[in-house]
């Protein structure tokens, strides 16, 4: 017995700890015996490292007999009285670090909110909702128009009291309110919602959720491809009730936050006050609590944009991502991660559902859903039974252009103008013009920082640079030669808004993109001048492309697309060709006739003809028979390593350093460092090396071997490099 106490005694326990450094290792420590009880594979842990104090969390514990307690520090403090991360979250966090080729321990901090990875208590706020009082109701008739914000808020709590983060509002707005009397907060418990009646399914709907039953709540892939008015949303609807009524919670994915309020008004009339959205428009306390209610179950169904995915659940049993192909779903910077890829990753660790759903689904769902690893369910008549519109190609050769819109564009909007309809006009590039001019010399205002020219802001009096943000006065003469005519080439939607709003002074414009909506706030405001009516006119970016609903519209025009005929990466596109689809799935969605005009130089060009004729899905199908004969995803399997220097030739010399170690590995193809397709941006100099594989595995066994020798190369560390997985673009 004494022996076995003596033995106890010199046998330490090690801890390993992931920690928030961009090292590929975990870190061992050991336990001091009066914390031994407390350390959990999950729980967050107090360590000292270096010279300072960092919070790490636990993945793993063991006894060594052979340890020399001076090899190892002692943990100082154990956070949790159980572990914060649940086992499938850690395990998923394990799986992307691996998959990625990235360091845990950036991986794992990332799946924590800000305050509880510097150490915070992980406590729940009280819930609390804003109500309309009695006061408030009495004076919703007489709040004057141009208060618009205050208006919209005691609108939506005239049916029942809602949270924070379902008004889209300022904190300001909220607190005048408050202090009028009119809103007032209160305590709330989560209830189930007084369900309204579902409405009756269509036959196409009825069918794809009987197939939607056979899972059994186990694993599988389904990929829901539905022409825009459909019917998707009900089909998630119905699914996550089934979801609900097994005790279980879901995960509803949207590709961009302006979606998540329609999407959490819709799902909330279904489902009562367990709905709540997690989002980076989210303060740090609300993301924290969103994070805490999902990890205890109250949160019964959760919305939220790609970092949602990273969220613990208690009893997480169904996941849908919604518009699927969106490529805001893949993080660009950091862990490198496609928000889609991963939920299908926990689904399957779970083994639970995933619904993958979109008009215009990724050329590499197509392909995984015919190879039959998905299971694809097609919606192809809109729930109004009226056929989506059909794209009509408009030859602008040789014909004069007003700010970018020919006569019979114009014609047609102001013919559905007069028929009470309302006219969309979409152009993915915000600003006045995108370059700015000197009549005399040809100066172009350049970025001094990429190998960009700045966009001209007329409204705000600035050229800007889109790629670095970098702002200038607009010139008042040419810094070249002197001369005064400075012209605006190009159009932007502020150019369009204006020629638009020249030409039909009658009628409202509501322009959208990142300019004009710049909060929840604006985004509501300008939905609701649609809505009702006051805003005929909408101009925008692909804003407008994704998930709104707008009754009244009548009319799109796609003013160009022919920039991606001739883009430089493979994907353009299959993209232009999504964005088009979703764009001119916006006419006609409340059973009117829905008419779509694109403007184009190559009216002849074979796979505009395609898409315009024949659809997205012919597209796709020419596409992926051009993708397997140039051996490009879904028929390969990519890899970028990326490199960047503000000395000149630091990324390329670092990258023909590295290509050595990527060389000779059976199955993989490593071209030759090449400058990026925009070499300088933000004032480095920028580079690329890509991996080709036609077998996954070869692909990774190549990284894993080479990635942990990257940061020993003689140029590491002049150089910033990052490795990107499954990359969306090339550039």
């Amino acid at each position: 017995m004494v022996h076995k106490v003596i033995h106890k005694l010199l046998t330490a326990l090690l801890a390993s700890i992931a920690l928030p450094v961009p090292l590929f290792r975990a870190f061992d420590y050991r336990v001091p015996p009066t914390l031994t009880e407390a350390v959990r594979r999950g729980a967050r842990v107090r360590v000292p490292f270096g010279r300072r104090e960092l919070i790490g969390v636990v993945l793993a514990t063991q006894p060594d007999s052979d340890a020399d307690p001076a090899d190892y520090r002692d943990l100082i403090e154990v956070l949790d009285p159980t572990p914060l991360l649940p086992p499938d979250l850690l395990g998923l966090c394990e799986w992307a670090a691996g998959y990625y080729h990235h360091p845990l321990g950036d991986v794992v901090t990332s799946a924590l909110p800000g305050r509880l990875r510097k150490g915070a208590a992980a406590e729940r706020d009280q819930p609390l909702v804003y109500a309309l009082t009695d006061a408030g109701a009495a004076a919703r008739p007489a709040v004057p128009e141009r208060f618009r914000a205050q208006r919209a808020v005691l609108d939506a709590l005239q049916g029942a009291p809602l949270p924070r983060d379902a008004l889209a509002c300022s904190a300001g707005v909220l607190r005048q309110l408050e202090d009028k009397g009119w809103i007032e907060r209160r305590g709330v418990q989560t209830q189930s919602a007084g369900v309204p009646a579902s409405p009756a399914p269509t036959a196409e709907q009825a069918a794809a959720l009987e197939q939607l039953e056979r899972d059994d709540g186990r694993f599988g892939v389904h990929l829901i491809e539905g022409v825009t008015g459909s019917g998707k949303t009900e089909l998630y609807l119905r699914r996550i009730a089934a979801c609900i009524a097994r005790g279980q919670q879901a995960l509803v994915l949207a590709p961009e936050i302006s979606l998540t309020p329609q999407l959490e008004a819709r799902f909330r009339e279904r489902f009562g006050d367990g709905v709540v959205s997690f989002h980076s428009g989210l303060g740090d306390r609300g993301r924290e609590q969103a994070w805490l209610g999902s990890r205890s179950g109250d949160a019964r169904v959760v919305i939220g944009t790609r970092s949602a995915v990273w969220l613990p659940f208690a009893r997480l049993g169904l996941i849908v991502v919604d518009e699927e192909h969106d490529t805001s779903y893949k993080q660009q910077d950091g862990l490198r991660y496609s928000a889609r890829d991963v939920a299908i990753m926990r689904a399957r660790k779970l083994d639970i559902p995933i619904l993958l759903g979109s008009a215009t689904p990724s050329l590499e769902s197509l392909y995984n859903a015919g190879a039959g690893r998905y299971r694809h369910l097609r919606l192809e008549r809109r729930v109004h039974d009226t056929p989506p519109p059909q794209i009509r190609l408009l030859d602008v050769r040789g014909l004069p252009l007003d700010h970018g819109l020919s006569p019979p564009l114009l014609q047609a909007a102001e013919r559905h103008l007069q028929q009470g309809g309302q006219v969309l006009l979409f152009l993915n590039r915000r600003g006045y013009a995108p370059v700015l001019l000197c009549h005399v010399c040809g100066w172009s205002a350049p970025c001094n920082h990429c190998d960009a020219h700045m966009t001209l802001h007329q409204g705000r009096g600035l050229l800007i640079c889109h790629h670095c943000g970098a702002q200038q006065p607009i010139p008042r003469a040419c810094p070249s030669c002197g001369e005064r005519r400075l012209l605006p080439v190009g159009a932007g939607t502020e150019r369009v808004e204006q020629a638009l709003a020249n030409r039909f002074p009658q009628y409202a414009v509501a322009r959208f993109d990142s300019d004009r909506i710049t909060s929840p706030t604006a985004l509501e405001r300008q939905l609701a001048d649609i809505r009702e009516g006051r805003a005929r006119i909408l101009v925008g970016t692909q804003i407008l492309a994704k998930g709104h609903d707008f009754p009244g519209l009548s009319m799109v025009g796609i003013v160009s697309a022919d920039q991606a005929l001739y883009g430089s990466d493979f994907r353009a596109l299959e993209r232009m060709g999504q964005l088009v689809t979703q764009v001119a799935g916006r006419a006609g969605r409340a059973g009117q006739p829905g008419e779509v005009w694109l403007q184009t130089h190559e009216p002849e060009h074979p796979l505009l003809r395609v898409m315009a004729e024949q659809g997205y899905r012919a597209l796709c199908e020419r596409l992926l028979v051009e993708r397997e004969q140039t051996a490009l995803p879904p028929f390969s399997h990519l890899a970028l390593l990326r490199a960047e220097a503000r000395e000149p030739d630091a990324a390329l010399r670092y990258l023909d350093a590295a290509w050595p170690l990527f060389d000779g590995h059976a199955g993989v193809t490593a071209m030759d460092p090449m400058p990026s397709g925009m070499e300088r941006r933000a004032g480095y100099t920028r580079a690329q090396l890509l991996l080709s594989a036609t077998s996954r595995a070869a692909l990774h066994r190549t990284l894993a071997a080479a990635v942990p020798r990257l940061s020993q190369l003689p140029d590491a560390r002049r150089v910033r490099w990052s490795i990107d997985v499954d990359p969306y673009d090339l550039m």
